[in-house]
């Protein structure tokens, strides 16, 4: 999977599953302040994450994401790895 398509299902996502405003989705959002992700929603992103992406997350994983680009490069780095396996 190409890291634009990864990409594009996150905002897809993020857009569709957590209401978020497609103009605050920008690599330097912060995922809590800009995004308005609280603990709930992020238990909601893991599942989102596994469901499209086929891979499981855990949740100490999460606890070096702060931005969208963080996000970006955790989920791109486990696709590749997963696909490389």
């Amino acid at each position: 999977m190409e890291n634009k398509e990864i990409i594009d299902r996150i905002h897809s996502f993020l857009i569709e599953e957590f209401e978020v405003e497609p103009e605050k989705i920008l690599p330097e959002a912060n995922l809590k302040e800009t995004l308005g992700l609280d603990s709930l929603d992020y238990i909601d992103l893991v599942v989102v994450i596994e469901s499209n992406f086929a891979f499981k997350v855990k949740p100490e994983d999460f606890t070096h994401i702060a931005t969208l680009q963080d996000f970006y490069d955790y989920v791109i780095s486990k696709v590749n790895s997963k696909e490389l396996a």
